[in-house]
């Protein structure tokens, strides 16, 4: 297996990515080739500054960078040698079994879109965050911020994305689907929820709970809890400011421990036809390290095939 990461993306790239993958190839081992794309200077240079132990690392020169100042778009075409342009580019001959970046969202999202594709049937891809349930669970929200908006067919499908998600991944063998509203009865919410409620309702491809309120997010009640991207960035947003609350008053607590993104590194884009996660932007090397597991995870579960076989 065939493991890409952007060497170049992130607030302290190229360092912190590079020993990143070094944490990360210590624990995958031989099981699969990391190969950094960037500056072959840099990176040549970081590596022999590292103790990296005799592992062996497939170096691809891509000279240029998508900064997060840079039109996602537009990028591709004024940066075809950047380190996210070269990176899908090998993703989509199959030279890649999965690419990872902590560098500009948008240009990972529109790579994903417009270079690997929408899984035939899909609307709109999502990406997801693992949320740490108080019960030792994990719940995967979605979406938390690239469909600001969505129909009530555009978030039945997030339903059955973040099941399958939840399955495959996570090994929830039954994942429990709610929807996030403002009170558990079904006539509860605006037109969407409440149009989007039927749908889940009347569902056979998964097991639908019902409605879930604000409050009990952190609960276990759910496996997978479905949202706009509008609604989905703040509950993960608030979720970081009271890790961040607790971190600056001094307060440690197991649970509230595992709030912290650098545990799971990244999110893959869910609805696509290849392997791509993204990672926080602010990412240290324990934070890619997760990140590049975590695409192992998701290349090695066939995930992307899964969905495809779901949806057609």
């Amino acid at each position: 297996m065939r493991v890409g990461i952007d060497i170049s993306g992130g607030d302290f790239a190229p360092l912190a990515n590079i020993r990143g993958a070094i944490l990360a190839k210590k624990t995958l081992q031989e099981s699969v080739s990391i190969v950094l794309i960037g500056n072959q200077d840099e990176i040549s240079i970081a590596l022999e500054a590292e103790n990296t132990e005799n592992l062996q690392f497939e170096i691809v020169h891509a000279p240029d960078v998508i900064t997060m100042l840079d039109h996602p778009a537009r990028a591709f075409t004024q940066k075809p040698k950047s380190s996210i342009s070269v990176g899908f580019e090998m993703l989509s001959k199959g030279k890649l079994n999965a690419f990872a970046s902590t560098g500009n969202t948008g240009a990972m999202l529109v790579g994903s879109i417009y270079k690997i594709k929408n899984i035939p049937g899909i609307i709109r891809p999502c990406i997801t965050s693992t949320l740490p349930a108080i019960n030792g669970a994990n719940t995967i929200l979605l979406d938390v911020g690239s469909n600001a908006d969505c129909r009530a067919d555009v978030l039945y499908q997030f339903a059955v994305l973040g099941s399958l998600y939840s399955k495959y991944v996570h090994g929830v063998k039954k994942p429990r689907v709610a929807l996030l509203n403002i009170g558990e009865e079904e006539t509860k919410g605006n037109l969407v929820t409440q149009a989007t409620y039927k749908l889940l309702a009347e569902s056979e491809e998964i097991f639908f709970t019902g409605n879930i309120e604000g409050r009990d997010i952190f609960q276990g009640l759910a496996d997978v809890i479905v949202c706009d991207g509008f609604t989905g960035n703040i509950v993960l947003k608030e979720a970081e400011g009271i890790y961040t609350l607790l971190k600056q008053r001094g307060i440690k607590d197991e649970y509230f421990e595992r709030f912290n993104y650098e545990n799971y590194g990244g999110t893959p884009i869910l609805g696509v036809k290849g392997n791509v996660i993204i990672g926080h932007g602010i990412s240290n090397d324990l934070a890619v390290k997760n990140m590049l597991l975590l695409a192992f995870d998701v290349a090695k579960s066939n995930l992307s095939k899964k969905i495809n076989r779901a949806f057609n």
